[in-house]
């Protein structure tokens, strides 16, 4: 009886959990991007509209043109490669929203390795 009530406790607290994803407030926008691989923050910042994405990373510009999936996923694929992994599309995902920020996991296409990071607005 008592693990009955344990049980019956867990299941209604989880449902009370409810992941944000209002995806359509971040598909255009000025951000700045953190990721971090191993003990290394990445830091980029980026505009976005309908069709282009313009990124700033370590003093390098690059663009992607951008093609939802729906309405948390995207992918990227860049306008000029210089080099044989600028070639390859990235896929990313929408995981969870706030008002000014959202988490999100992104990979090449093809691979399995998915890397996270969280997107700031920033006008």
């Amino acid at each position: 009886m008592r693990f009955f009530l344990i049980l019956m406790l867990l299941v209604t607290l989880s449902g009370c959990y409810n992941v944000n994803r209002d995806c359509n407030d971040f598909r255009t926008g000025a951000y700045r991007s953190e990721v971090i691989i191993g003990n290394q923050s990445y830091i980029s910042e980026f505009t976005r509209n309908n069709n282009l994405q313009v990124e700033t990373f370590e003093g390098k510009t690059d663009s992607t043109s951008v093609r939802w999936i729906n309405d948390c996923e995207v992918v990227f694929h860049t306008l000029n490669p210089k080099t044989m992994a600028a070639k390859k599309d990235i896929h990313l995902k929408i995981l969870t929203t706030t008002d000014s920020s959202y988490t999100f996991e992104y990979s090449y296409i093809g691979e399995t390795k998915k890397q996270r990071g969280t997107a700031y607005k920033t006008n």
